[in-house]
């Protein structure tokens, strides 16, 4: 049971990574139409939470199911899963309040975007990497 919460949990981050891949394209997608790009910053940010939080459910899940207890793996995830949160709050935010009809002002937050979305795309890479490193045997983080 444990390894097919595990295994859920995987899957989800390679969903969520995927997604995030798939954001880099929002930019592109609204470049003249800046109401669109203020709609399509929140439909994606409210997807992003979604899906971070059922990689969050199903790896408290895993920890509870599995008895793996509070390794420096576990706190790297929480950490890096706490900061995505923090970057795609403030990122929306910022898109929310801005006067975003302005083209010069439209046209820093879609730089932005990209620059974010790079940011947010590496951390979840890391920790991947991380994690295949760990159980393959090539680091402890126990």
């Amino acid at each position: 049971m444990t390894a097919q919460v595990i295994a859920s949990h995987s899957i989800l981050v390679k969903i969520f990574l995927a997604f995030l891949i798939v954001g880099f394209f929002i930019p592109f997608m609204t470049r003249k139409n800046s109401a669109g790009f203020k709609k399509a910053s929140f439909i994606y940010t409210m997807i992003f939470q979604a899906i971070a939080t059922m990689i969050a459910f199903t790896g408290l899940v895993a920890l509870v199911m599995g008895d793996f207890g509070m390794s420096l793996s576990v706190i790297i995830m929480i950490i890096i899963w706490a900061l995505l949160m923090f970057i795609e709050i403030k990122k929306y935010k910022l898109i929310k309040v801005a006067n975003i009809d302005n083209d010069e002002v439209h046209k820093l937050l879609r730089g932005a975007f990209l620059k974010i979305s790079a940011v947010q795309v590496m951390l979840v890479v890391m920790m991947v990497v991380l994690k295949v490193m760990e159980v393959k045997g090539v680091i402890s983080l126990s």
